[in-house]
């Protein structure tokens, strides 16, 4: 059964309510889905610029499930010293709501179903009352240093690993009996060359999409991708091509709730200034993923 939405954004209300929150004014401009901003095509643009992504600070986003709340972790360099904030918008009655978060913590990824929320290596499950009390994935994944995941609605959650060498496996883990299963490597398709990370898995589990570092890529970073074969293999990994890929760094790939849009982040740095480079938020319509999805 499709949850309520009430349902959905009960984690963000008591949010608004916390003390470790400053609600701001109602951007009453904002109108509609993902902020009233006008949808992409098959060229990627910048999300919601000066509002979502701004100059001095660089960004990474998860909707949840109804997409009426958008969750932003931001972070900078400021002389020499890493800074994180925490930001979130909600949809209400007048437009978009801008809640900064005093407490910077992990933000929640919601799994598709929105049965789930995770925090870093927790997570919740929802009860007919609410939440669950916070749960560990397992001691399996105890010594794995984890940088975020991902989750598909079969149970299956795919994550990566922080290192100083660039030489992290990404890997998933199954849902079953109850519980998730001894973390495995995905293949070697996928694992190959350096700094991968970030991997999202398609809710139906038909692809899986990540950033690394390859020889053959743009530079830097490249957004790759493979799709699930008939033997249930993982088929070779694919560029997301020019359209996407640059030159800078891209990573961070993820669909949005319903399907529609691709959203991914470029490090770029702000015109004109001698400044260290931040994370720009770009969106595509997620249609970009059909055309290089290979024909049976």
């Amino acid at each position: 059964m499709k949850p309520q939405r009430l349902t959905l954004i009960l984690p963000t209300v008591s949010l608004l309510l916390c003390s470790n929150s400053d609600a701001q004014h109602v951007f009453s401009d904002l109108r509609g889905p993902y902020l009233g901003q006008e949808p992409p095509g098959l060229t990627p643009k910048v999300f919601a610029p000066g509002i979502v992504s701004t100059p001095d600070w660089g960004d990474a986003v998860h909707f949840a499930p109804d997409k009426d709340v958008l969750y932003v972790s931001r972070w900078r360099m400021n002389n020499g010293q890493r800074e994180t904030a925490s930001v979130t918008f909600s949809r209400v009655a007048g437009g978009w709501q801008k809640v900064i978060n005093t407490q910077t913590g992990r933000a929640p990824y919601y799994a598709p179903d929105g049965q789930r929320v995770f925090y870093g290596k927790q997570y919740k499950t929802r009860t007919p009352d609410g939440w669950s009390e916070m749960k560990k994935l397992g001691p399996a994944f105890d010594d794995i240093p984890m940088m975020g995941l991902k989750m598909s609605l079969k149970g299956t959650i795919v994550f990566d690993e922080f290192t100083r060498d660039g030489k992290g496996v990404l890997r998933y883990s199954k849902w079953e009996n109850g519980e998730w299963q001894e973390p495995r490597a995905l293949s070697t398709v996928i694992n190959t060359g350096k700094w991968n990370a970030h991997p999202f898995i398609a809710p139906d589990e038909s692809y899986v999409m990540w950033d690394g570092h390859r020889e053959a890529g743009f530079g830097s970073a490249d957004l790759y991708i493979s799709f699930r074969q008939p033997d249930g293999s993982w088929g070779a990994a694919i560029n997301l091509g020019e359209q996407v890929n640059t030159a800078a760094e891209e990573g961070g790939p993820q669909v949005t709730p319903d399907g529609k849009y691709l959203f991914f982040n470029r490090v770029v740095k702000a015109g004109g200034k001698q400044s260290q480079a931040q994370s720009d938020l770009f969106w595509v319509d997620a249609n970009i993923i059909e055309t290089l999805r290979p024909t049976q």
